[in-house]
């Protein structure tokens, strides 16, 4: 018997997708994950379609590595090229809405990154022994087009949909976002495009995800951001495993085995986010941020937004800039870097991507105004999803640390403490501040902030 890390890599074996498991259906995990940090963020952009319009040595510069180097990294750990893998990605997606979907063959092809139906045929009679339209003739549409587009995404159990859903719940602003227990809701822009996303759980290890986009192109990157805020791609049970050696996180993880680290929509948004809630609570800033949401962000009118009661996206960058912020009530600094945080961006929309390394990624996040070590790295870890993400400044996280003797660490202990929690301290962060019980309501600040440091984020 065969065994190959990926399914890129059976497919490149020449063995077929099987359809009787249906793994498109499965949590995109592997015995690799925390073992190369450049696949991971090579994955991410590959996800988003980094592929799509790109080669292997556009991927690689933008990682910060050669394309000889990214290619072994590839083979190394997934047993394939990124080629392969982003093949096989386009093919799963394709399958699993030609059996989820009764959308038309040609619109699967469109939403699943094919250049082509020709294309797309041809891909799928190479790789399953028949043309696409029998996989439809021996599955069951669950939904109908009509209604959007409505697709299964699998996660590893335990999953903590409670703790997420409260840390949105609490960050959710008026006329973008709508929570409640067992339904997210909220508009999205990609590429232009506004749509609108609605997430529910399920009981068979998966959320169900309800898309409404105008352009069946941008499907692919809707689904990327889903699974990015939801963080469905982690392995709670080896990440649990590995932080429990330590006896201070041990019982923090049994008690919260399913928690996630909350990913963010937008690099843009989560900056803003971050900046409005300087040392305020998090019902404050949420309250700026729908001020700022109200004046500046762009209707929609879809309707499916209008069922789900949202009504705008968030404000982009251009809308921003040149506007006197600090009307809205904030001190007029924190004003002035919103603005100038937005001029940045509109110049450089792909400050917001994956970078070769955290700390490279890091130093280009903490050039933007406003940005300080705290900020760069909660960025960091919730828009990037760098799993060692680490903002150790972070007063709740020293207040989760003390000792027997109730004596805080510094951040500089703190930092030296975590080590022994790399490459997992984003998830180590998580379950301090899970066990945090004002982590929820307050904004808390880094001890011996300067005045352009960070702020705790709304």
């Amino acid at each position: 018997m065969m065994f190959y890390p990926t399914a890129a890599a059976a497919q490149e074996a020449g063995y077929r997708p099987c359809l009787r498991c249906r793994p498109e259906a499965s949590p995109d995990l592997g015995a690799w994950r925390g073992t190369s940090n450049t696949v991971s963020r090579a994955l991410a952009l590959i996800e988003a379609g980094a592929m799509d319009g790109g080669d292997v040595d556009a991927l690689a510069s933008r990682l910060g590595v050669g394309e000889r180097q990214l290619r072994r990294l590839f083979r190394q750990h997934l047993g394939a090229s990124p080629v392969s893998v982003a093949q096989t990605r386009r093919v799963l997606l394709a399958k699993q809405l030609i059996q989820e979907t009764l959308l038309p063959m040609g619109e699967v092809a469109l939403a699943s990154g094919f250049g082509s139906v020709r294309r797309f045929n041809e891909t799928f009679q190479q790789l399953f022994g028949r043309p696409p339209g029998e996989l439809r003739r021996s599955r069951r549409a669950e939904t109908p087009a009509t209604h959007g587009i409505t697709v299964r995404l699998s996660y590893k159990p335990p999953y903590d949909w409670d703790a997420m859903i409260g840390f949105l719940s609490m960050r959710a602003i008026p006329g973008i976002e709508r929570v409640e227990a067992g339904r997210y809701a909220r508009t999205l822009v990609i590429d232009g495009q506004r749509g609108v996303v609605v997430v529910t759980p399920r009981k068979d290890d998966a959320l169900s995800a309800e898309i409404h986009f105008p352009s069946l192109r941008a499907l692919p990157a809707v689904i990327a951001r889903i699974r990015r805020v939801f963080d469905l791609s982690a392995d709670p049970i080896l990440i649990g495993a590995y932080l429990s050696q330590d006896p201070a996180l041990a019982p923090l993880v049994a008690a919260r085995p399913g928690l996630r680290v909350p990913g963010a929509w937008d690099g843009f948004e989560l900056a803003v986010r971050a900046i409005l809630g300087q040392q305020i609570t998090v019902t404050a800033a949420r309250n700026l941020a729908a001020k700022l949401v109200a004046t500046y962000g762009e209707p929609i009118e879809d309707p499916a937004a209008v069922a789900a009661g949202l009504t705008r996206v968030f404000p982009s960058p251009q809308s921003m800039i040149g506007k006197d912020i600090a009307a809205f009530g904030m001190p007029g600094a924190r004003g002035r870097a919103l603005e100038a945080l937005a001029r940045t961006v509109a110049e450089d929309p792909t400050i917001f991507t994956p970078r070769a390394d955290l700390a490279s990624a890091i130093a280009a996040l903490k050039a933007l105004p406003g940005v300080g070590e705290w900020t760069a790295q909660y960025i960091a870890l919730r828009e990037l999803r760098e799993p060692d993400a680490f903002p150790q400044a972070d007063i709740g996280l020293m207040r989760a640390m003390v000792d027997g003797a109730g004596v805080r660490p510094t951040a500089d202990q703190l930092l030296a403490r975590s080590a022994v929690w790399k490459p997992w301290r984003a998830y180590a962060a998580q379950h301090l501040w899970a066990a945090d019980p004002g982590f929820s309501q307050v904004n808390p600040v880094p001890l011996n902030r300067t005045p352009t440091d960070d702020r705790r984020v709304a």
